[in-house]
């Protein structure tokens, strides 16, 4: 497996996106907390005037950056103790 953290992040994104489609989260709270996207579109729109399939995928796509931005760093620091 070459990007486990992507995997392993972009799964958590898929989760909370699915978590408050199901209808389990009525308030929006656990996608307002964990959905990075959300928190920026809060700040400047209003949340009800923004896409909600356009803000899964944004956080999806938000976690997946994450997840590789991490899987990038511990390339790096696993190829500098190899050294």
């Amino acid at each position: 497996m070459r990007y486990p953290v992507t995997i392993a992040a972009t799964l958590i994104g898929l989760a909370v996106c699915l978590y408050n489609y199901t209808g389990y989260d009525p308030h929006n709270m656990i996608f307002f907390m964990f959905s990075v996207p959300a928190w920026f579109v809060d700040l400047f729109y209003d949340v009800h005037d923004v896409s909600v399939m356009l803000m899964y995928i944004l956080t999806v796509a938000t976690w997946a950056l994450i997840g590789y931005i991490a899987d990038r760093i511990i390339l790096r620091s696993s190829r500098r103790s190899r050294t």
